[in-house]
Parts: structure tokens; C-alpha cells; sequence
């Protein structure tokens, strides 16, 4: 059966590992990889600036979405795929259930003053950022840590685990330009849950759901301080 996210003649990004790659090929993607996923966040968490946030974010996402469009490899239909999205939604949903409340009752334990700051402190400014997070956020974010780095860096894994765990790690590394270890945490534990839904349903658009399930109730909670406050209260 064909995939349905595969566009004819592309090879699926999990499976660029088994095709032999020479050593300057695999040295040179490294490079890239360390230089867009470690270098570029380091200088930026050292020169960070009120409003820098997502026009970095939007740079990245849009260079990344610009590189998979014009490579004939890549399957496009991944980009979106409502059919891959809908099959994954259960476990999605499974999975929220169970980290929703953890991530309440942590922040109760932690710092029971931010329960629920932004949506008491200003309804207004909260049902902004539930309708425009995800759309001016998510999506972008997912291009750069899903759909382009499983497919571009994909032939130096041979795992699916080690692809996961290295999209994961990167993703929470890019949140040091937030300063503070606990949006790189959780961003590094959301990276594991969106790269393996990516990865099983092959649809962004399953991921991008995640992502955004997860983002709004931080920002919902309370944590949402950490993920973007913190980046400009220096």
C-alpha cells in the first residue's frame, strides 16, 4: 500500500539511514545540524532581545519549509496529512490526559501562585495567545523539528529511537533562549511525544496538534511564564 503522504518517486525520511552515505556527506550534514540546532540558539540566548522571539522562530521555520519544498526527495503530502493526524488522535488524547494533571500538580507543588495567572490576570490577552500560538508558533516549529530534521538529518540515525531522541534534544536545547532549565525540560519531554507521533502517523499536522494541546494548557496553567517571560525578564 502506497503512503499517503509520499509524494511519487520521494523516499520516506525514516528510511534514508538505509542507503550508504559517504563520510564527507555525513560530516557535512553534522556540521549543519550543530551549527542550526546548538550555535544558532547559544548566540541567540546570549543576545536575546524583547521581540526577538518569533521572528527567530519564523526564520527558522520558513528557511526549513523553503529547503523541503525544492527537495525532490521529500514527501510534501507530510506537510499535512488529515488522514495520518486523525489515526493518531486517540493516543494524543490518551496521552494528555495522563501529563495534563501531572503538569498542574507540579506547578501547584512549585509555584501555586501562577495557577491560572494569565487567564485571571488578563481573559484578554489569554484567548489571544490560545488562537494565535499555535498558528503563529506551532506550525513553524514543527516544520524545523519534525518535518525537516527527521528528513534532512534522518540518514545519520539508524533508529527511529535515536531519530526521536536527537529531534527531542534539540528542540529542548533551542529554549535556552528562554533562560531557564525548565522550558528546556519540557520542551525536551513534548519533543519525545511530538517526534514519535510525527513519526507513527507521518502528518505534521498530528504533531502541530500535540504541540498546541500542550502549549496552550502551559500557557493556560501557568507555566507559560517560563516559555516566554522568562526569555525577556533578564
Amino acid at each position: 500500500m502506497l503512503d499517503p503522504a509520499r509524494q511519487p518517486g520521494a523516499a520516506p525520511a525514516e528510511n534514508a539511514a538505509a542507503a550508504p552515505n559517504p563520510p564527507v556527506f555525513r560530516v557535512a550534514r553534522w556540521a549543519e545540524c550543530v551549527a542550526l540546532f546548538v550555535v544558532a540558539p547559544t548566540v541567540l540566548a546570549v543576545f536575546m532581545r524583547p521581540g526577538l522571539v518569533f521572528p527567530a522562530i519564523w526564520t527558522l521555520g520558513l528557511l526549513c519549509l523553503i529547503v523541503l519544498v525544492f527537495d525532490p526527495t521529500f514527501a510534501r503530502g507530510r506537510l499535512w496529512n488529515a488522514r495520518g493526524a486523525a489515526g493518531s488522535l486517540r493516543g494524543v488524547l490518551a496521552r494528555f490526559a495522563v501529563c495534563a494533571p501531572l503538569l498542574a500538580a507540579l506547578l501547584w507543588l512549585i509555584e501555586p501562585d501562577r495557577l491560572l495567572d494569565l487567564p485571571r490576570r488578563n481573559a484578554t490577552l489569554w484567548a489571544v495567545v490560545m488562537v494565535g500560538y499555535p498558528v503563529l508558533s506551532v506550525y513553524a516549529q514543527e516544520v524545523a523539528f519534525r518535518a525537516f530534521f527527521f528528513h534532512r538529518y534522518g540518514p545519520l540515525f539508524a533508529r527511529r529511537g535515536a531519530m526521536v531522541a536527537a529531534s527531542a534534544a534539540a528542540f529542548g536545547y533551542a529554549h535556552v533562549i528562554m533562560h531557564n532549565w525548565w522550558a528546556v525540560g519540557f520542551s525536551a519531554v513534548g519533543g519525545v511525544f511530538f517526534g514519535f507521533t510525527y513519526a507513527r502517523s507521518r502528518s505534521l499536522l498530528a504533531s502541530c496538534i500535540e504541540h498546541a494541546l500542550y502549549g496552550c494548557f502551559l500557557f493556560t496553567i501557568g507555566w507559560g511564564w517560563y516559555f516566554y517571560a522568562g526569555s525577556v525578564a533578564r
